[in-house]
């Protein structure tokens, strides 16, 4: 018999919480208690927000439904740990629809898990490779739990950061947002050494951790941590040059591209070449030069003619290449 009025209430919430209805004899018996007693107890769930659902007659019962608020919980073992393990799965990869929330969910289960089961999750985690649709570099879930916690906690971030030459340096932060793009993690937060916001890709991110002391939330340039991050990244955007051979006179091609990509000059040899510095992507550049209708060479760089060979191949196999009719 559980004579520990709070402990009970938990025990009756787990049985509750299991999508079955349940009898008040039943649910009497595995208790431990008097009928009467469970009616009380059921009132005082419904009193602190759990909306439980009572049916009268010889096949009644009890069960817990959806309300008009979600809440609190109880899991049992296996289920902390299935959630926990999906939601780093999940966080480890910027995948689309797996955002900020589901971090935040990840950081307040793993700081409540017990030793052991953090192990069983660890290991599980150890011991499989998760299929996911994002192309982005993966990202230790601890990493995004330790930037959730200080993000919601108003507490500065220390952490060593990678830029994208391979340069180190240390940085205070006080984070403000986590976004992802659906391929990579971003932390927009407010650099104290440099006393501007910046934007940090998470997976260019290591040693990160807590300094311990909390700050009063800055107002972002921007009305959201989306948009500056959107900025962000088309001021930091690269640009390279290109050159592009096509099987046919400048007059003819003209017509077909948009004047922005560059300037075209014939070859002397029947065709013309287009040279240009373009800050769009390769696949976009690709796409715009396979649209203009005419046979083209790519003469640099090697990164765009690797895009348009990848993307002729898939073309292909679209188009049933190859195959018998």
């Amino acid at each position: 018999m559980t004579t520990d009025t709070p402990a009970r209430l938990l025990q009756l919430l787990s049985l509750l919480q299991t999508p079955r209805e349940w009898p008040g004899g039943e649910l009497a018996e595995r208790l431990g208690v008097s009928r009467r007693t469970v009616r009380r107890d059921i009132d005082r769930l419904r009193e602190l927000g759990y909306p439980v659902q009572a049916t009268k007659g010889s096949d009644g019962g009890y069960r817990l439904v959806a309300g008009k608020a979600m809440p609190p919980l109880v899991l049992d073992d296996e289920e902390a740990v299935a959630i926990a393990v999906g939601l780093r799965a999940g966080a480890g990869h910027a995948v689309e629809g797996v955002d900020e929330a589901s971090v935040r969910a990840l950081a307040k289960l793993e700081q409540v898990l017990p030793a052991r089961l953090r192990h069983r999750v660890s290991t599980l985690q150890a011991a499989t490779t998760p299929l996911t649709s994002g192309d982005g570099p993966s990202i230790a879930p601890e990493t995004l739990i330790v930037m959730a916690s200080t993000v919601a906690g108003h507490e500065r971030l220390r952490f060593t950061y990678r830029d994208r030459d391979g340069g180190e340096s240390r940085r205070l932060t006080e984070p403000h947002r986590l976004v992802s793009t659906g391929l990579r993690w971003y932390l927009v937060a407010y650099d104290l050494d440099r006393a501007d916001w910046r934007t940090f890709r998470v997976d260019r991110v290591s040693e990160p951790f807590a300094a311990g002391a909390r700050f009063v939330p800055r107002e972002l340039p921007t009305g959201s941590a989306a948009e500056f991050l959107r900025q962000s990244i088309r001021r930091r955007q690269e640009t390279y040059p290109f050159a592009v051979r096509f099987a046919a006179p400048a007059e003819q091609v003209s017509g077909r591209l948009p004047a922005r990509l560059g300037a075209l000059a014939d070859d002397g040899e029947g065709g013309c070449v287009l040279r240009g510095v373009s800050g769009d992507s390769l696949e976009w550049l690709a796409v715009r030069l396979a649209a203009a209708g005419y046979e083209f060479t790519v003469r640099e760089p090697a990164e765009l003619a690797a895009c348009v060979r990848e993307l002729g191949g898939r073309l292909s196999r679209a188009g049933g290449a190859g195959e018998e009719p």
